[in-house]
């Protein structure tokens, strides 16, 4: 098994901590990150962009002149399309640009997140996130001794988030707290470093298991009835 430095918040080492092979052994899968971050930036869009149908636009709905015997081309209204002025045809209305993206899907782009950050020596695992202060100062000193980057994720887990730590760190600026369980790979690609506590690491190397696990018992079972 793999191994890196378990750290305490005061920056110093003071243990390791094991990565499964079954779950880290493949490498970072691109393709996957790039789809996970296109589902997630897709369900950010407003989709507020609309524009004016023949129904919408202002001028009178009668008929400009009689169909037949003026030589001029047959019109209904002033709304017409054809004319400057009048409505608008298969322009945009408003909608929504979520999609579904399946959830293993989302776990092997979650697994390679979590290990491109730690093969570009982005991810620190730290024994506990708890201070005995909620300070904003306490936990900005916190991150400068772990060598925090300019924008920094802190991932907790969901059983052991402390109140402490979230009014330390809501404060401080390029920093946020999301919850081992509500955690996702666009998060881990946005900030610069990632701090996660070990029980957070834990939860998520047991989630991914999982997942990895009813991968192969589903490929075992397509060899089967193949």
């Amino acid at each position: 098994m793999a191994k890196i430095d378990l750290k305490s918040l005061s920056g110093k080492t003071v243990g390791e901590f094991e990565l499964l092979d079954e779950v880290f052994a493949a490498g970072v899968n691109d393709s996957l990150l790039w789809e996970a971050v296109k589902h997630y930036r897709a369900a950010l869009r407003q989709g507020t962009a609309a524009t004016k149908v023949r129904k919408n636009v202002s001028g009178s709905g009668k008929k400009l002149w009689k169909q037949k015997g003026t030589g001029r081309a047959r019109v209904g209204s002033i709304r017409t399309p054809l004319w400057r002025g009048g409505g608008t045809v298969h322009g945009p209305q408003p909608r929504s640009y979520e999609y579904q993206f399946p959830r293993k899907k989302l776990m092997g782009a979650l697994r390679s997140a979590i290990l491109a950050k730690i093969q570009d020596e982005r991810l620190t695992v730290v024994d506990t996130l708890n201070l005995a202060e909620g300070k904003t100062k306490l936990y900005a000193a916190a991150l400068k001794s772990l060598k925090a980057g300019k924008t920094t994720l802190i991932v907790e887990s969901s059983q052991k988030l402390e109140e402490n730590l979230y009014l330390g760190s809501r404060n401080l600026q390029g920093v946020e707290l999301v919850l081992s369980s509500e955690v996702h790979p666009y998060d881990l690609l946005r900030y610069e470093t990632a701090i996660i506590s070990k029980d957070a690491m834990d939860a998520l190397q047991e989630t991914l298991k999982k997942a990895v696990s009813k991968r192969a018992s589903a490929a075992e079972a397509e060899k089967e009835a193949a």
